[in-house]
């Protein structure tokens, strides 16, 4: 409910050509509390003048010389999008009313004038009027806070699972560790190091190494863009990304070996541009995995199998600098890459594995 003190402060503008009129009309709603009231005896200002200040409501009399009030409506739609103009017609002429509520007015006054009548309704229109401009704003509020939880949303999840999960029941939303578990028989799964981060973390005040990662990992999060990845989590020091999810695409290798190479050029522009050097271990592998939001608040997606592991650990056991695969990763490949085989070496929790080197793409 709109409070009387706020109805009294509504903008109210007097459009009439006849003096008199106008200031009765005026001293009418000032003795009524009114405070906000403008008029005048031209009817062709109306229009600019709303423009600049919009008036809650406009006293508009109909029988004027060089612009009618049928005129002046018709140029407030242009002001007024929604159609709805703020105008109380008057007029002497009561067969004018249907024309003019057609036109767009909101109510109607018939001269002379009652007292109690134009004060009943300039009071009716104004409440009518802030309670619609009060419902507006509420409404534009709710959307641009809808919009900033979309965001957010999607800043946590995958489009495609954010997508599902706004789908949900409220019921099924309580329930989200078991509503939301996706398998897939092949992914690619990368992991990225800052190598020596916790010797630079302790030589540093915890602003710049706050600073510093947020700075690498954004432009790590622009490489996964735009090499089509999905970035799973950071770790601490740790970037995970994984492509072939929750989108199924039969290049997910390939991605994520291109997003590799972009990443340690990302590490040699950082390093151009910064007094703290760094370098980074990369490590890829490819196979089976399950996907999903887990936990009922705070959730998030993640990713759990063999392959994750395996990723990790050819990261962890990796070389700075470097970008190890796995048999399995350099198997999926289907672009032509340059790759150095490094052997077989001893993984933790693996045993022996063969693992190779990704140095850059081959030329055409």
């Amino acid at each position: 409910m709109i409070s009387a003190s706020a109805i009294l402060k509504a903008k109210l503008l007097i459009v009439d050509d006849q003096a008199a009129n106008v200031l009765l009309l005026e001293r009418l709603l000032r003795s009524a509390g009114y405070s906000a009231i403008s008029s005048t005896q031209n009817p062709t200002e109306v229009i600019d003048l709303h423009r600049k200040n919009r008036y809650d409501l406009i006293l508009l009399d109909l029988k004027m010389p060089e612009m009618d009030g049928f005129q002046v409506m018709e140029g407030l739609k242009d002001i007024e999008s929604e159609g709805v103009l703020p105008v109380l017609v008057i007029s002497a002429q009561p067969n004018e009313k249907l024309r003019a509520l057609n036109v767009g007015a909101l109510d109607f006054l018939s001269k002379p004038f009652d007292i109690a009548e134009v004060l009943a309704r300039v009071k009716n229109l104004l409440q009518v009027r802030l309670l619609s401009s009060e419902a507006q704003k509420l409404y534009q509020q709710v959307l641009a806070e809808q919009d900033l939880s979309e965001m957010l949303l999607h800043n946590v999840l995958p489009q495609a699972i954010a997508d599902r999960l706004k789908g949900r029941s409220k019921l099924t939303a309580d329930h989200l560790n078991q509503a939301i578990v996706d398998s897939y028989a092949n992914v690619t799964v990368l992991f990225a190091d800052i190598v020596g981060f916790t010797a630079f973390s302790q030589a540093v005040s915890p602003e710049v190494m706050v600073s510093v990662l947020n700075d690498l990992f954004t432009r790590f999060d622009r490489i996964a863009e735009h090499r089509g990845l999905e970035k799973i989590k950071t770790i601490g020091d740790c970037y995970m990304a994984a492509a072939g999810l929750p989108v199924v695409v039969p290049d997910h290798a390939d991605r994520a070996a291109h997003m590799s190479l972009d990443m340690l050029v990302a590490i040699e522009d950082f390093n151009a541009s910064s007094q703290y050097p760094l370098n980074i271990r990369i490590g890829i592998s490819t196979g089976a995995a399950v996907a999903g939001v887990i936990g009922k608040s705070k959730f998030f997606y993640d990713l759990w199998g063999d392959v994750v592991n395996t990723a990790s650990r050819m990261e962890s056991q990796g070389i700075a600098g470097r970008i190890q695969l796995s048999d399995a990763a350099r198997d999926a490949l289907t672009e032509p890459f340059s790759l150095e085989c490094r052997g077989v070496i001893e993984v933790k929790g693996k045993g022996e594995m063969s693992t190779w080197f990704l140095n850059n793409p081959a030329p055409n």
